[in-house]
């Protein structure tokens, strides 16, 4: 199964309003492991960076004054992609984007119904924790540190390792030994069992969320059941 990792980076908020996108970074996994193969593009707008859009993306003017317009990289982008699964954190806003900037350029647009949305997946899975992507890699004990500057590649590469996270961890399912083959004896996949971990896993809730828990309960009066078991 073929899945792209996708990040775009914009100068604001809304297409309908003028805005572009100025950066598309992807990276392509098969059967949930990466191949090494990636997409990166500098776009130029074809309008001015507005002001505080250069602390975001550490991109000006200058720099994408000569870098294709979107309608010279679409088609290249359409290949990369092809018809496999879209992994992207907000999805909604980069197909936006993205569907918007297609539609400009005369190319085909993206089925929505292509891209996984993680935001979604990690505030299903963590209800009433944070699943901004830096959040998610502290988390998952992801390395972040390079991040202090969005980048559309750097973000998907984030993302991927999130993602993997996010669905069970690198390599799910994956038998790390061959099977016997003998009729009558184990598999090495039945065979293997998780191993205890030697200590447990510190907590990671924050004091924010610790207190706010905590001021939820005291509305709840004395009857409240975090009261009882205390």
């Amino acid at each position: 199964m073929r899945e792209i990792v996708l990040d775009t980076e914009t100068t604001g908020f809304e297409p309908g309003e003028g805005d572009r996108i100025v950066e598309i970074g992807a990276v392509e996994l098969f059967n949930h492991m990466p191949t090494g193969k990636t997409y990166h593009q500098y776009i130029n707008p074809e309008r001015s960076m507005p002001q505080g859009a250069f602390e975001v993306h550490g991109l000006g003017d200058e720099f994408l004054r000569d870098k294709p317009v979107f309608k010279k990289i679409g088609q290249a982008f359409l290949d990369f992609v092809g018809d496999a699964k879209l992994v992207i954190h907000n999805a909604a806003f980069d197909m936006k984007f993205l569907n918007a900037e297609l539609g400009w350029a005369g190319f085909p647009l993206l089925p929505n119904d292509q891209a996984l949305d993680t935001l979604a997946i990690a505030r299903k899975k963590f209800p009433g924790s944070p699943a901004t992507l830096d959040a998610l890699c502290r988390r998952f004990g992801v390395d972040n540190s390079a991040r202090e500057k969005h980048g559309a590649l750097l973000d998907s590469e984030i993302l991927a390792e999130v993602y993997l996270e996010l669905i069970g961890g690198r390599q799910p399912g994956l038998i790390l030994s061959e099977s016997r083959g003998t009729s009558g004896m184990e598999s090495a996949q039945d065979a293997w069992r998780p191993m205890s971990r030697p200590e447990p896993l510190p907590p990671r809730i924050t004091e924010a969320e610790r207190a706010a828990h905590h001021a939820f309960v005291e509305k709840l009066g004395d009857a409240a059941l975090w009261k009882s078991q205390a």
